[in-house]
């Protein structure tokens, strides 16, 4: 047996052989990332710009649009160095640092999810007292609390994983996952590992996020059923993007799950690999275009960014 020590790097099996097809999964891949960058760029700094979108849930936006280029980051760099390879190796350190950005990634993004769902909750159901329960401050001291706590968790996980004896280095899969690591193991030590990272995958960060989501929703339900059709139109408004963003997330968390503890050989192969990566690619990609288009707030934004800078261009020309 070979202990975790002396392994210096893992084969990413699921890429084959592409062939000249690699260029063009390369060019799709970094269409995709540099989407990603920009999207969520722009609207960081529309939100930091703009004076009147310094509220809770423009802040708590502004963190998901920060941890989509975190994730996307996590990954799609290194796939596209993957895709031009023709070893797929990648070496212990890096597998493990993938894992520890892909784990706090979603911690991240459901913590956010669920704390922008008080946020709703709280706007819809308590409008007299939104201003004294959800302050800037009390946003700023979540936000720092979610990050850490994803951090320590994911630390926490890995420190089970990380001194694993193990019997191979052959990885099924474009990335490095957690589960499929922890299965190389020869070490009896591996079932603790097992049952945090279950633990860990489907109650803290899947199952109680959407339980308390919700509930959340539940509640709002009940006040939009009673309320006019003016203040049931607004309450859609604001919260359509926040559910198509955690059902399209939801989804993919647990196809991820699923698909690493059982075979799928009814999945088509490309199909496979595309939606093992769609939280980390259409998530990040698909959450900054959903907002900007759905919120009225960002779109005046951004229509008011455009126009200054179409001014200033005039008035530059003019005095050439």
């Amino acid at each position: 047996m070979e202990n975790s020590t002396e392994i210096v790097s893992f084969v990413l099996a699921m890429y084959g052989d592409l062939g000249q097809l690699k260029y063009l999964y390369f060019t799709l891949a970094m269409l995709f990332y540099i989407s990603v960058i920009f999207a969520n760029t722009v609207l960081i700094i529309i939100i930091y710009g703009e004076k009147n979108l310094h509220e809770p849930m423009y802040l708590f936006l502004c963190n998901l649009f920060i941890n989509e280029i975190y994730g996307s980051t996590s990954m799609l760099p290194c796939l596209m160095v993957q895709i031009l390879s023709d070893i797929h190796e990648i070496s212990a350190f890096y597998c493990f640092l993938q894992i520890f950005n892909i784990h706090t990634y979603v911690a991240i993004e459901f913590g956010t999810l669920t704390i922008m769902a008080y946020d709703r909750y709280v706007c819809i159901c308590k409008p007299l007292h939104y201003n004294a329960i959800i302050t800037k401050r009390k946003v700023q001291i979540v936000i720092l609390v979610i990050w850490i706590v994803s951090f320590v968790e994911v630390g926490v996980l890995l420190s089970f994983t990380i001194n694993l004896k193990r019997c191979g280095t052959v990885i099924n899969k474009v990335f490095c996952a957690h589960h499929l690591l922890v299965e190389l193991s020869c070490s009896l030590d591996r079932t603790v590992s097992l049952i945090h990272d279950l633990v860990f995958g489907l109650i803290f960060t899947v199952a109680a996020p959407v339980t308390y989501i919700s509930y959340s929703y539940v509640k709002i339900l009940a006040v939009c059923l009673k309320a006019s059709k003016e203040t049931r139109m607004k309450a859609l408004d604001t919260c359509t993007p926040h559910l198509v963003s955690l059902i399209s997330f939801v989804f993919a968390c647990f196809y991820s799950l699923i698909t690493q503890r059982f075979d799928m050989f009814s999945v088509p192969y490309p199909l496979c690999v595309f939606l093992s990566m769609y939280v980390v690619i259409i998530q990040p990609l698909q959450n900054p275009i959903m907002y900007g288009l759905k919120l009225s707030k960002i779109r005046h934004a951004c229509k008011n960014l455009l126009t200054s800078k179409t001014l200033r261009l005039h008035i530059f020309m003019e005095r050439i």
